[in-house]
């Protein structure tokens, strides 16, 4: 697939602990942006922060949480991404997790596989 130029880049926030039937919801997003052929996906796990609630999550050992915070991230064009912001709203739907999703302009400047 090739893909370069302007596209879209989603980051949705939520919590290592939402879950929808038993899996992190995190697994079950990447698992549907591929379903979705989205260009790729990335979990990054955060070590502090804060929500909705304004509950501070974090990973300092005295107040070790089991609950930190996750974004996942997606980039491709406008209408793929655009396509699937309903599916990820179906996935917090049916979860009933809070969380937050942005949408960002991203200038494509490489995307390739390697070897």
């Amino acid at each position: 697939m090739k893909l370069e130029g302007e596209g879209k880049l989603l980051r949705i926030f939520l919590g290592e602990s939402d879950r929808l039937d038993g899996r992190p919801l995190h697994e079950l997003i990447v698992v549907r942006a591929k379903e979705h052929g989205l260009a790729g996906a990335t979990v990054l796990r955060g070590v502090e922060g804060f929500g909705a609630r304004s509950r501070i999550h974090t990973a300092r050992i005295l107040r070790l949480s089991e609950d930190l915070p996750i974004v996942v991230e997606v980039v491709d064009v406008e209408e793929k991404i655009r396509s699937f912001l309903s599916i990820v709203d179906e996935l917090f739907e049916r979860s009933g997790s809070g969380g937050m999703i942005t949408l960002e302009k991203a200038e494509i400047i490489r995307y390739t596989h390697g070897k």
